[in-house]
């Protein structure tokens, strides 16, 4: 297995009980998959979750602000949205939040395959 950073693997054990688990560096970050699927990505040692409409609002809830980043001076916000700090201290939270993640992932999927 290719070494990724401590923080990575951390998260990578952690979210071992979802299912088969990887993560690939990508634009100074990394994604995290089960089996093809990204359902998340690591910034800056944090971690954002995917999202869509049905699970943004829980997400915006909890104050959980969305990925953005800035090129050629606008700033672009993503479909990820920040994890609650809490999920990194409990396998059980850590699942529930990343199996929404899962699900918001799986219906982009769908969305996108429709076109």
């Amino acid at each position: 297995m290719k070494k990724h950073d401590e923080f990575v693997e951390f998260l990578l054990e952690l979210m071992q009980p979802l299912g088969p688990v990887s993560a690939k560096a990508m634009f100074g970050g990394y994604g995290i998959y089960i089996d093809d699927l990204m359902f998340a990505l690591v910034a800056d040692d944090v971690l954002y979750l995917k999202t869509d409409a049905d699970s943004r609002p829980h997400f915006e809830q909890h104050g959980l602000p969305a990925f953005s980043y800035q090129r050629n001076g606008k700033t672009y916000e993503m479909s990820y949205n920040e994890a609650p700090a809490e999920i990194l201290d409990s396998p059980a939270l850590m699942h529930d939040w990343a199996n929404k993640a899962i699900e918001a992932a799986l219906r982009n999927r769908k969305r996108s395959n429709k076109r």
